[in-house]
């Protein structure tokens, strides 16, 4: 997977003051800190203990992570190791390996994907694919970035995790490196038809077809660039995931190479968090590993880049955006600047709060003179501060503006430097990103290894010290300090980074409606170039070749070297979460769930639609995504922004669509609340929340522009990375009642919808809608909530939300709902048979049908100007409770791997493709950057018919139940407890004997399940394909061409 845009460089956002969504955080018990046995155990190693090969020479508490950080060096190799020992059962692996190319062939991301394609001790075809099927991981991948590779996994399993690691190091260490998997996975000439030597030759090849994706993403495109561009010297001025258009320059030897220098455990770094016990991990790495080799100079560091002694600019071109707000402005524009080496820890983090008070919110200076300027409709990709790369860079401008434009926003960006060294910044802001970084200290996730093995990897990579990364509360102190002695502090490093600064680069891009025709033409002239360069043996030998990669591909093969775990390793049984729900005075249910929360409190809640007038059920996602910015009360959208930063972790307020568990025609549509604070900002919270229900603005109908087209350009963004998903949501639109709502609210439709608002030239009449939706939504009549909280929080809690609930309004009289079939439905199974406890409160939600519903079938073609396809087809199955549903659900996994996976990603070369089935009964298939589109949808009903036919084992059957396990059991995080019962009506015993469905699925139970729903004709299913202009759609009159 190419990672240049998940590189570490956004980690410092994420690990502290990221988005609220994402922040990888803590996991369970980490509050108690003094008791957790893994920090005591690492605790108790010296500097200079010699363990297994390796000699500790650094161990530091860090307790506001609650963590113990153990340094190591392989004695005999030089490879460096860090391990995290923390009080958390999902435990991490990661190696790391320094990867710096030196063009653009790919070389880098073609070994990632080759390396997992067989190995001495597991020579089996993609070991790494077949792990999935044989393990309960949390998480298994892989990472290219511009500068280092990264092998990551995760699991809660100590046998799994010893499983895991035999294989990934051996991956890693002796791959099999095999010509034709160098084919398979790179590029390769092959026959159109394979089989069929008079058909035209063609390239083909998973990470070709991948980047063709990739560089249909005009924003990564623009990054790409610009990372190019402002480090030209060495590595950063090549593409690590390839070109595609430099990926055929790349031979089989030139792979070798690289692997032989870069693969060695002198240019490696090991990383090892949780709390299973590290002289294992060390002991299994030594011996399996490291043991075998000898200590070498990698000499694969970056130099420094050579500072320019005058500013730069660079013009390209990209494709056009088709659903741009206005096709005369799709250009973009940025002015970066190169900042200090990342290995300065410190100046790192400064320069990153220094770029969150430039850039972040509505009160950051460029969001004043930019986004609110009108000339475009979002800051340029890649905003902000990027530390992934050995220097790290800043960048800000504006996309959506016209190409006469590009003059103006440099001068703004100018004006707006001289602005700020002139003024500084209000300490509140400060104070509002300080406050951000402990909330985000103590929030807890379940994926907490994964950041840091994320966020630490481009430090470390460039010889920085990983374990001082760590240390916020140090640095958040030393900041303090900085700003107590110096009031002019950060004013100063505006003036020095960016106002006397002379490596800069203004960059800007602009479509070109040629774009993919001149791809797809110098495609055209290196596919001849590479033909004529054959002679006819060598023709002779690719089409043999081709047939040879064609019978690798079908042969069945003997998997019995991979270790597995067994379904008897699975736990029978769930724990339970302990749920309290009563009801306020004006009968609003609550839930609460009392959890190790650190002194973070969840607060939750949900408001039906039921009630919602159907012509602004449209506009109720762009309500959603302004209703917590457009101020509220006596705050004016600026200060309402600047108090969310103060007293909580972020608002989010979005649609809340969720089937039923027993009827597919039977679905809940409402808003879901939702929001997090330090226990001592509870009352300032809920005072917020209670504003914006009571008296939203609705007034500024400046500001409401500016946000409807930031809002139009993100979802424009994300078609190139979500294909495949508007794919499935459009496939499945016409098989439930609650498919039609979900398309309008998150399908292309609403991506149109919100394309046309940012066109119009009066925007009045849409504004004029929010308030009406207000009050059918902002109200205690159809309102549930949710805390979650630790036990000594749930008192203060529960005044809180009982405060905020009788402050809100409450309507008169009761709204009749729009949709007259209103199924009340209560959260306990019990309740609805009678038997519930006396005096136990219940959350009743109001489900809605409609009884003249009729699925049918439905083929959609949507024309994009991209080189590959995105596809989804639908089929309507069972709902959650029937037990059928665990027959199906272990059927799309078996089918994914056991035939899928070979067909759409090996044979057919897309990105990726499989089966699966959600929770609202609707089974998908999908595929994702595909060069395929009528021969993938082909490949879906060979696989019914394999299904069908059952040509698998007992042994494919124990290894989908094991990927379904790992799903299934992933870990929780203390604050999403209980989630399930508040959001879907999903109780602990409904998972239980979902559970038990699952064990006992059989081959039986599988072969009839394909039978019954997926066998043509038997279900209604729907079509969705996202891609080029297709001969075969174009002709056939079933097919909706749009």
């Amino acid at each position: 997977m190419w990672a240049r845009y998940c590189a570490a460089g956004r980690r410092l956002q994420q690990l502290s003051h990221g988005r609220i969504h994402s922040p990888p955080s803590f996991n369970q018990h980490s509050w108690r800190w003094r008791s957790s046995p893994a920090n005591e155990r690492a605790l108790q190693y010296k500097v200079g203990d010699h363990i297994q090969g390796f000699t500790i020479n650094q161990v530091t508490a860090v307790p506001e992570l609650f963590l113990t950080a153990v340094k190591l060096n392989h004695d005999k190799t030089g490879a460096e190791y860090l391990h995290v020992a923390r009080e958390d059962s999902n435990n991490l692996f990661s190696v790391q390996f320094r990867t710096t190319p030196m063009d653009s062939t790919g070389v880098p991301h073609i070994l990632e994907h080759t390396v997992l394609c067989g190995s001495e001790k597991y020579p089996v075809r993609d070991p790494f694919f077949k792990m999935l099927n044989r393990s309960l991981s949390t998480f298994m991948n892989a990472f290219t970035a511009s500068d280092y590779t990264l092998y990551p996994f995760s699991t809660q399993n100590p046998k799994d995790f010893q499983n895991l690691l035999s294989v990934y190091l051996d991956a890693v260490f002796f791959p099999c490196l095999r010509p034709l998997d160098f084919w398979q996975e790179g590029w390769r000439l092959e026959h159109e038809n394979p089989r069929d030597p008079e058909t035209s030759l063609t390239f083909k090849g998973v990470v070709f077809n991948e980047m063709k994706g990739a560089f249909t993403d005009n924003e990564r495109v623009f990054s790409q660039h610009l990372q190019n561009h402002l480090l030209p010297d060495h590595t950063y001025g090549v593409v690590s995931g390839g070109h595609p258009l430099k990926i055929p320059d790349l031979s089989w030897e030139q792979l070798k190479q690289f692997h032989a220098l870069h693969y060695h455990p002198s240019n490696a770094r090991f990383f090892t968090y949780g709390s299973f016990p590290l002289e294992q991990h060390l002991k299994q790495i030594h011996e399996e590993a490291l043991i075998k080799f000898q200590k070498i100079e990698p000499n694969t560091g970056v130099p420094p880049q050579q500072l320019w002694d005058k500013p730069r600019e660079c013009h390209v071109t990209c494709g056009t955006d088709s659903f741009a707000a206005d096709p005369k402005k799709q250009t973009m524009v940025s002015v970066s600047y190169l900042l200090a080496d990342i290995t300065d820890n410190f100046e790192t983090f400064t320069l990153n709060l220094l770029s969150s008070l430039l850039v972040g919110g509505p009160n950051s200076p460029f969001y004043k003179a930019l986004i609110e300027s009108g000339l475009g409709t979002d800051f340029s990709p890649d905003v902000g501060f990027n530390g992934s790369t050995r220097e790290a860079y800043f960048s800000v401008g504006l996309q959506g503006i016209a190409e006469e434009n590009i003059a103006t926003v440099k001068g703004i960006i100018a004006r707006t430097i001289d602005e700020v060294i002139e003024d500084g910044f209000e300490e509140e802001r400060i104070e509002a990103l300080l406050h951000k970084i402990e909330i985000q200290m103590k929030h807890q996730s379940t994926s907490f290894g994964l950041a840091l093995t994320s966020y630490i990897a481009s430090c470390w990579n460039h010889e920085g010290d990983p374990v001082d990364l760590l240390k916020f509360a140090d640095k958040s102190a030393r900041f303090r300090e900085c700003l107590k002695e110096d009031p002019h502090f950060l004013q100063k490093k505006v003036k020095q980074y960016f106002k006397d600064n002379p490596h800069q680069l203004t960059l800007s891009m602009s479509p070109d409606e040629a774009f993919y025709d001149k791809q797809a033409t110098l495609e055209a002239a290196k596919l001849k170039e590479k033909i004529e360069a054959l002679s006819e043996e060598e023709k002779k030998q690719t089409y043999e070749k081709g047939l040879e990669l064609m019978d690798l591909q079908s042969k069945p093969q003997d998997t019995s070297c991979l270790p597995a775990l067994k379904v008897s390793d699975i736990e029978p049984r769930i724990t339970f979460t302990e749920l309290e729900t009563s009801l306020t005075a004006e009968d609003v249910p609550v839930q609460y769930c009392a959890q190790p929360t650190n002194g973070v409190l969840y607060f939750r809640a949900v408001s039906s639609l039921n009630t919602l007038p159907e012509e602004l059920r449209p506009y109720v996602p762009l309500f959603c995504s302004v209703i917590t910015k457009m101020g509220c009360g006596a705050l004016s959208y600026r200060e309402q922004a600047q108090e969310i930063d103060l007293k909580t972790g972020g608002l989010s307020v979005s649609p809340h669509i969720t089937a039923d568990d027993s009827h597919l025609d039977v679905y809940e549509q409402g808003v879901l609340f939702s929001s997090l604070c330090l226990d001592r900002n509870l009352p300032d919270m809920m005072h917020l929340w209670t504003e914006i229900f009571n008296t939203p603005r609705f007034e500024d109908e400046e500001h409401f522009k500016v946000l409807v087209k930031m809002t139009a350009q993100e979802l424009s963004n994300g078609i190139p990375d979500s294909g495949h998903l508007y794919a499935s949501i459009r496939a499945s639109r016409t098989l439930t009642p609650a498919g039609e709502l979900q398309e309008m609210f998150d399908g292309l439709e609403q991506v149109k919808l919100m394309k046309r608002i940012a066109e119009m030239p009066d925007i009045k009449p849409v504004l004029r809608k929010l308030p009406r939706i207000k009050k059918h939504l902002l109200n205690s009549d159809n309102l549930r909530c949710s805390v979650n909280a630790t036990p000594q929080q749930i008192p203060q809690a529960a005044k809180a939300v009982e405060k905020f609930i009788k402050a809100i309004t409450r309507s008169k009289k009761e709204r009749k709902t729009v949709r007259p079939y209103v199924i009340e439905k209560p959260s306990d199974p019990k309740a609805a048979a009678g038997v519930a406890a006396p005096g136990s409160a219940q959350i009743t939600r109001k489900l809605i049908t409609d009884p003249t519903f009729k699925p049918c079938q439905m083929k959609t073609h949507f024309l994009l100007p991209f080189p590959v396809n995105y596809i989804g087809e639908c089929v309507r199955t069972v709902p959650f409770t029937d037990a059928d549903h665990a027959s199906l659900r272990i059927l799309a996994r078996l089918m994914t791997a056991k035939f899928l996976h070979t067909e759409i990603r090996e044979k057919g070369g897309a990105y990726g493709g499989g089966a699966k089935l959600s929770h609202n009964g609707i089974f998908t298939f999908y595929s994702y950057r595909d060069p395929n589109s009528i021969a993938t949808l082909a490949a879906f009903e060979k696989a019914v018919e394999w299904a069908r036919a059952g040509k698998f084992t007992q042994q494919d059957i124990d290894e989908a139940k094991l990927a379904v396990f790992s799903a299934v059991d992933a870990p929780v995080a203390p604050s999403n407890k209980g989630l399930n019962q508040f959001l879907h009506g999903i109780s602990d015993e409904m998972k239980q004997q979902h559970r038990e469905h699952l064990f006992t699925v059989s081959k039986d139970h599988l072969t009839d399940a394909a039978s019954k729903y997926l066998a043509a004709g038997r279900s209604t299913r729907g079509l969705s394909v996202l891609g080029p202009e297709n001969a075969d759609t174009a002709k056939d009159p079933t097919w909706v061409i749009r």
